[in-house]
């Protein structure tokens, strides 16, 4: 079983967990048969960590690392919820260097990957045209409805605010 992580609440379906046979988590020494594969941030080579060394704050305290790069976020006024996402949530992949939005003066929930046709089949393409940022995504935004695809060279990283519920896309691209 999985913590419940409230800014990466499914880290199965997006990947940033795997599922299989035991293996030793380098933080605690106990086998799970969950591990993490997304981006830790740390000087120490760690090749696997499980869920609960995650969400406990053990793993990053021990190797002095970052699932999520503090100086690639949105603002937030509090610092315990800077803790929490960079140190106690699971990351996401990305092409180069990962965003995590934040609104309401809270970091989003990461709800997964996405392709612009995905976000039509959603229905929320209209509420993504009204928050995207150009300035955050560096990209304008006729290529993201053009050119983003959820398993492409340009991707979309869909955010949903856990206070008024707007989502919010971050994208880059190989």
């Amino acid at each position: 079983m999985i913590p419940n992580f409230k800014y990466h609440p499914n880290p199965l379906e997006t990947g940033a967990f795997l599922k299989g046979d035991p293996r030793k988590c380098d933080c605690c020494g106990k086998e799970s048969d969950i591990w993490y594969e997304s981006p830790f941030y740390s000087a120490e080579d760690v090749d696997c960590i499980c869920p609960e060394c995650i969400a406990s704050g053990a793993a990053a305290e021990k190797f002095d690392g970052e699932f999520q790069d503090c100086c690639s976020t949105g603002d937030v006024s509090d610092s315990d919820k800077v803790d929490e996402l960079c140190h106690r949530t699971p990351g996401y992949q990305g092409w180069q260097q990962e965003y995590w939005y934040a609104h309401c003066d809270d970091f989003c929930a990461f709800l997964g990957y996405v392709g612009w046709n995905d976000l039509v089949q959603m229905g929320i393409d209209k509420e993504i045209a009204e928050t995207y940022d150009q300035e955050i995504c560096g990209f304008d935004f006729a290529d993201i409805q053009s050119c983003m695809l959820r398993d492409g060279g340009m991707t979309g990283y869909l955010f949903r605010c856990l206070h008024c519920g707007k989502h919010f896309l971050y994208a880059d691209c190989d």
